[in-house]
């Protein structure tokens, strides 16, 4: 479980006050432990790894090519999304937006099984889109992003 720390001040003191936070789940049937993408001959996987001229703005979960995506905990399907506009990566251009737990987060390279109502944790939402036919000898993996771009690393 994921603590959350929050500071008040009151006049001259402060409270601190500290509360569970969220945890997401199982997200691939290939990676129980949701282990991170590290560093390949394409990158590397963490929130503000470079990307040239700009940062990543998500955080990369191994995944294997045409393996099962779960839902991370009790989610909302809230659409389809596109990841690219580039057409050379259309094996790849899919993805969809959740909220649950209070969150709101994308799942790029994710084909949705579908793209509206509710899922249980733990239930399918999807199956991983082939990375290796786009990126070879890339990590596969499953980019989680939030829908404000701040940091999910502390979720995992």
């Amino acid at each position: 479980v994921v603590n959350q720390v929050m500071l008040f001040t009151f006049d001259q003191s402060a409270v601190l006050w500290v509360c569970d936070g969220v945890k997401f789940g199982q997200l691939c049937s290939s990676n129980p432990s949701n282990s991170r993408r590290t560093s390949d001959r394409w990158g590397q996987g963490q929130y503000g790894a470079g990307r040239g001229t700009r940062l990543h703005q998500g955080l990369d979960i191994k995944c294997s090519d045409g393996a099962a995506v779960y839902a991370p905990f009790d989610v909302t399907l809230n659409g389809k999304l596109t990841v690219y506009t580039d057409p050379s990566k259309a094996a790849i251009n899919e993805g969809i937006n959740l909220s649950g737990q209070g969150l709101c987060f994308k799942l790029f390279y994710v084909r949705p099984d579908r793209t509206s109502g509710t899922v249980r944790k733990g239930q399918r939402i999807g199956t991983m889109l082939p990375m290796q036919s786009v990126y070879p000898g890339i990590t596969s993996h499953i980019h989680v992003q939030m829908c404000d771009k701040r940091d999910p690393t502390p979720y995992f």
